[in-house]
């Protein structure tokens, strides 16, 4: 029986993850559970799952949870704050780490649970964004086996050879990996349509079933410019060896190209329990509560390479993963920032990238060598971010006043 702790429960890969532990209770049992502010689902989860604890990151909201559990007469122990998820996160009772805060958040629960040694199935790619050579050598400093969640990065381990070495293409037989993206809700817009995307268009993504930042993300195919930054952190590659692919139909989730001519792909419907089984019994496998592929329905196949006009993100994401770590997260901070503010109607669909190309351009090149200098340079790049968001609104007022 293996304890797990879950950071993020609230959100989708969460969500799914519990539904895949519901389907083995004689190999897991629930740690803990956290979540930012929904309590009243973390409630629910937890009358399901059990746990010995729940965190809400909001410490404002303790006491409103703490009595809502206790209301319900649940015995789990309720904590609070940002302290509270790394020590859910590196207890020592704990053998798995579900991290899947999204964003930034999620970086110290989850480099505490890389520090602590534990099994951490990364659904964060933020960390990698982030803090990719610290949280690198923390792991292996720590021997701390990570294995990935998002879909594509998961399908390249599936095709990896077993004795793949890191870092070293050549010695393992690879010539490439072709990282694969649905192209998201806009693929077939014309580029005069993308200014005037609302809000719940770009979340409508046609194949999967997301949060609102990671679908406009997908809409924007940002997530797949962070996606690119963390495969090369996960595997040791350089930018050449990373090639990205539009497939629209979502279910060839990724591949390894070899020197021979051969491609290994990965497939299975769009559904994230797959991964999340996956990486939850690996080297072994799981029942995941995933339909199988029904060949006879699967209509054809399509690849395509994403044009930068369309999708301006993904190029600055590579962009930024040549210049250096200060740009990764800079690039990151920036985005969440313009991500809200396009969800609150701020600014327009096209202008995230705007922003994010900004907030690049005005920072200058600097050195990362500690966690604290890489919230310091997240920090800084939101605040530019913000700054340059209100110059924006400022001028489109002073454009309709003229």
């Amino acid at each position: 029986m293996q304890k797990i702790s879950i950071l993020g429960a609230t959100g989708s890969i969460g969500k799914n993850t519990i539904e895949v532990l519901s389907l083995h209770p004689d190999l897991y049992s629930v740690y803990a559970i956290t979540a930012h502010s929904n309590i009243e689902l973390l409630l629910r989860q937890a009358k399901t799952c059990s746990p010995e604890y729940v965190v809400i990151s909001d410490p404002q909201l303790f006491s409103q949870a703490k009595k809502l559990f206790s209301e319900h007469g649940l015995k789990c122990e309720v904590l609070a704050g940002p302290d509270a998820l790394e020590q859910v996160a590196s207890a020592t009772e704990v053998d798995v780490v579900m991290a899947a805060i999204v964003g930034a958040a999620g970086l110290l629960p989850t480099l505490a649970a890389v520090t602590a040694g534990k099994k951490v199935l990364l659904a964060n790619k933020e960390s990698l964004v982030m803090s990719g050579d610290l949280f690198i050598q923390a792991a292996n400093q720590h021997n701390a086996q990570v294995l990935p969640i998002d879909s594509e990065h998961n399908a390249i381990f599936q095709c990896l050879p077993s004795d793949f070495k890191y870092g070293d293409l050549p010695a393992s037989g690879i010539s490439k990996i072709l990282l694969t993206g649905s192209g998201g809700p806009f693929l077939s817009s014309t580029l005069s349509e993308l200014h005037q995307v609302t809000p719940q268009q770009a979340c409508a993504h046609p194949n999967w079933d997301m949060g609102r930042k990671i679908s406009i993300d997908s809409a924007t195919m940002m997530n797949k410019g962070l996606e690119f930054i963390e495969a090369k952190w996960l595997f040791g590659l350089n930018t050449s060896d990373i090639q990205v692919v539009l497939h629209p139909q979502s279910i060839i989730h990724s591949m390894v190209q070899y020197r021979d001519g051969s491609v290994l792909a990965q497939m299975g419907n769009p559904d994230m329990r797959t991964p999340i089984a996956h990486a939850l019994a690996f080297p072994k496998r799981l029942e995941s509560g995933v339909a199988p592929l029904d060949f006879k329905q699967l209509a054809n196949f399509t690849f395509s390479e994403p044009e930068p006009q369309r999708y301006p993100n993904l190029y600055l994401a590579i962009q930024a993963s040549d210049a250096g770590q200060y740009a990764t997260t800079t690039l990151n901070a920036a985005n969440e920032v313009a991500v809200e503010a396009f969800l609150q109607g701020h600014i327009g669909f096209t202008q995230i990238a705007e922003v994010n190309q900004e907030c690049l351009q005005q920072t200058s090149s600097h050195t990362l060598v500690s966690v604290e200098e890489v919230l310091q340079s997240d920090q800084s790049a939101r605040k530019l971010a913000s700054h340059i968001i209100a110059e924006l609104n400022l001028n489109a007022m002073k454009k309709v006043g003229s």
